[in-house]
């Protein structure tokens, strides 16, 4: 397939340059030149206080006198605006209160940053220049990653490149995102509703890493009333129009360059010709059901019948479509028959080549996680639980998954329960971490069918999560859907769901294919990242704010953070600053709760991407005083360490193929002499796209055998301790499969401490070189029937156990490695 739309530099006129010519300097100002501060150290200083520390402006001023400073930055800088809407149609008699209400007559305030000039400083930005695609791409092989890797970017480019005078030209998708928030819920509902905006061009890692790829550029209006007029249909309609009219009005900057061909300087240094288009648009399913002008449980995709959503080849929702029935069918048959709110004018019949029926993309934190995970199968399995047990013996079988729950042991960026999952306040990390662990925790008390249905869905978001999505892997996908909605039946069978499963945000699975062949790999397009712009963008400049009027003064420090940013991106290009330090401070969705409390932000944090150099893995060791081998092995309780060290600097320096420490006496293996440097824990973070992993600790370990039986080439173990003798080297307990095969229920491979002498307690252990082990494993007690003890802790639990599941849910690493 030809593309004609394929992006050619040009120069600050618009002339198409030849590709070769060099870029002209990104620098404006000389190497040195740290204005509007003294020196390097003033503006660390000025940005570890506003931007990690949060002190206010009085505090920082006390100590130096930079606040003004940071407020005159003139990088980054987009002014706040304002606009006001109100009601304005007529009413059968304005002067009888009865039929003209108080909101009628309220002014609705929407402020935001001009979107386009937002846009225009993320394409300069030198951060994204070679992580940015500029043009819409096929692989020879159908990879989906990026947007622009998706049939939507494609045919965009296609409808674009009709006009000839566009050929050449780089087109720009504007993806959106507006999500309500809630920051304190004690002293009454202080609700907000941003508004984000970000580029289809970058990489899906760059939108979840927190470098200002999606930025917030407003803030939306939430219309309020007495309950007297909350369900009045006016004031409904109202509520929706009002929310596309402040859409249409804050994107207008757009419009003309959706037709009409800008000239933008890029990161890289050269200026491009470009082309704007809304991009998809990343919401959860209530602000899906506004966007698309549908009736709640209807499907925003197609025309399923909400009592029938397991129907299948329902044709497809298209604005021309809803614009023929709107034409033709009375507004009873188009809400009852069709689902569709003719009342609403979508925002996007403003701008060209914009269909909201086609732009809404998949979310995986609402849909799957928080909706059909946490939502419908944990709470279906309470039900069942409590229609075989009675409620009484129901609660003590939920106590008892609880504890299994507790039980998991500790692994990199896997958070605790220690009370299992009974909590209140569920955010999008709790049922993230939830289902990494909770499948053998049921396993046992619920029928295999559970069990088989819990696994393929758990297989089906591992599988859409992935970084990279091929045509193989969307076979996958359809696999493990159809899997899965054969085995939720057991649901509908045992009397749980006996009305069926017409739940939308389940139905919504089944549009999965099909939209990432549109967009790409849906990471880059899931809620997660709106959840988390929460936190630095809403709640942390509430906070730091006086809570009286805060929006103003929200406002204000969100334009300060974006000047800073921009200061500090123009310091790195010019050679004054490092690149951007390990921040680590935003949580993936740690701010977002269910019921609308607040969540502390500063603690733990669980699943966070993690800022800095992208490398596949960094590893830190935490040394303890020096030792000898004897010292050591008697701290470890090993005493034939000093014989496994010999073995192993035979194996490191003297084997050959038909030697081997297996073949040799001992006498002929080399001695070890003198201290030695123990490392008692290590801390690793790994570069994970879909599901990041963070800082830990190894207990279990993948380890690089080449066996040709069982798992991949690789068997498990347990380090005991990391230490260098002569080479970089790990005493380790090994683990063996209990079989050749993954469990046929939940498809994890089981493994047991491997031991020489069982009713000795001989460890089967041994010293191998570090370069052997692949990364952290996590391990997953077999429950069976038995249940848990009321004391039991996670810390015991590897030592307590004698079987275990090799946990392929704990990260995206692990399912790609164990699956």
């Amino acid at each position: 397939m030809i593309l004609s739309l394929t992006w050619q530099i040009c120069d600050e006129y618009g002339q198409f340059l030849d590709p070769d010519t060099p870029p002209l300097p990104f620098i404006t100002r000389e190497h040195g030149d740290w204005t509007l501060f003294c020196n390097c150290t003033e503006f660390e200083t000025a940005q570890f206080l506003y931007t990690k520390n949060q002190m206010s402006g009085g505090d920082i001023n006390t100590l130096i006198l930079i606040y003004s400073t940071i407020d005159a930055i003139p990088l980054g800088e987009v002014a706040w605006e304002s606009f006001m809407m109100k009601f304005n149609e007529e009413t059968p008699n304005p002067s009888d209160p009865g039929t003209h209400a108080p909101w009628m007559d309220t002014p609705y305030t929407a402020w935001f940053q001009d979107p386009h000039a937002v846009v225009c400083n993320m394409l300069a930005n030198p951060d994204f220049k070679d992580e940015m695609d500029y043009t819409p791409y096929y692989n020879a092989k159908r990879q989906w990653r990026n947007i622009m890797s998706g049939d939507w970017a494609w045919n965009q480019a296609d409808k674009i490149a009709k006009d000839p005078e566009t050929h050449g030209l780089t087109f720009v998708p504007v993806l959106l995102r507006s999500d309500k928030t809630t920051v304190l819920v004690a002293t009454g509902q202080n609700n907000y509703y941003p508004l984000y905006a970000s580029i289809g061009n970058v990489h899906n890692n760059v939108q979840c890493a927190h470098h200002n790829a999606v930025a917030v550029v407003g803030f939306l209006a939430i219309p309020k009333t007495v309950k007297e007029y909350a369900d009045d249909v006016h004031f409904r309609k109202f509520k929706k129009q009002l929310f596309h009219s402040f859409l249409s009005q804050i994107l207008r900057s757009f419009k003309t360059f959706m037709t009409v061909p800008e000239v933008v300087h890029f990161g890289d240094g050269h200026f491009q010709c470009v082309i704007y288009g809304l991009g998809p648009y990343i919401v959860d399913y209530p602000e899906q059901v506004i966007l698309s002008c549908i009736v709640s449980n209807w499907c925003a995709k197609c025309f399923t019948f909400p009592t029938d959503l397991d129907g299948k080849d329902a044709q497809l929702r298209a604005q021309k479509v809803m614009d023929v029935l709107c034409d033709n069918v009375d507004f009873g048959t188009l809400w009852y028959q069709w689902g569709v709110d003719a009342d609403i004018v979508p925002f996007t019949n403003d701008y060209p080549c914009a269909d909201i029926h086609k732009l809404l993309s998949p979310d995986i934190l609402h849909q799957l996680i928080k909706g059909t995970f946490k939502d419908h199968l944990v709470v279906w399995v309470e039900k069942y639980l409590e229609r075989i047990h009675g409620k009484t013996r129901a609660k003590a079988v939920m106590d008892d998954i609880d504890r299994r729950i507790a039980a998991a042991p500790s692994f990199a960026g896997l958070r605790r329960f220690p009370q299992g999952r009974g909590f209140t306040q569920w955010t999008g990390n709790d049922s993230k971490v939830l289902m990494k662990v909770y499948l053998p925790a049921i396993e046992g008390h619920v029928p295999d069918d559970v069990v088989w249905c819990f696994r393929a869905f758990l297989e089906f978001c591992y599988l859409v999560r992935q970084d990279i999505v091929t045509d193989d892997t969307l076979k996958e996908i359809e696999e493990a859907l159809d899997h899965f909605h054969h085995y939720r039946k057991v649901f509908q069978e045992t009397s749980v769901r006996f009305d069926g499963f017409s739940l939308p945000r389940q139905h919504s699975l089944m549009h999965y294919t099909k939209l990432i062949c549109m967009f790409g790999a849906p990471n880059g397009v899931c809620s997660s990242i709106t959840e988390s712009k929460h936190i630095k963008a809403v709640k942390q400049p509430w906070r730091r704010s006086s809570k009286f009027n805060a929006l103003g003064q929200i406002l204000l420090t969100n334009q300060c953070l974006d000047t800073l940013a921009a200061a500090r991106t123009d310091f790195i290009a010019r050679g004054m600053l490092g690149p951007h330090p390990d921040d680590g401070s935003e949580a993936d969705d740690r701010g977002e709760v269910d019921d609308g409390g607040e969540v502390d932000d500063r603690g733990e944090v669980d699943d966070g991407a993690v800022e800095g150099a992208q490398v596949q893995c960094n590893v830190k060791l935490a040394h303890m005083p020096p030792s000898t081998i004897h010292a050591l092995a008697e701290e470890l309780d090993v005493p034939n360490l000093p014989q496994l060290v010999r073995l192993f600097l035979y194996n490191q320096l003297l084997a050959d193929d038909e030697h081997t420490s297996d073949t040799m006496p001992l006498t002929a293996c080399p001695r070890f002499q003198g201290q030695i440097k123990v490392f008692g824990s290590v801390a690793a973070t790994f570069f994970a796209p879909s599901d990041p992993s963070g800082p830990g600790h190894y207990n279990t370990v993948f380890v690089n055998t080449g066996s040709k039986d069982g798992m991949h080439s690789m068997d498990v173990a347990r380090v005991l301790c990391f230490f260098p003798s002569i080479f970089p080297c790990a005493l380790i307990h090994w683990f063996k499969l209990v079989s050749d095969e993954p469990n046929p229920g939940n498809g994890m491979w089981m493994v047991k401490p491997s031991f020489l002498d069982l009713e000795l307690n001989t460890r089967e252990l041994s010293i191998i070189h570090i370069n052997m082990i692949i990364r952290a494993t996590h391990l997953l007690p077999i429950f069976g029937k038995g249940c848990v003890p009321q004391k039991a802790t996670f810390h015991e639990t590897l030592d307590t156990y004698r079987q275990f599941y090799v946990n392929k849910f704990a990260d995206h690493h692990s399912f790609e490695i164990a699956s």
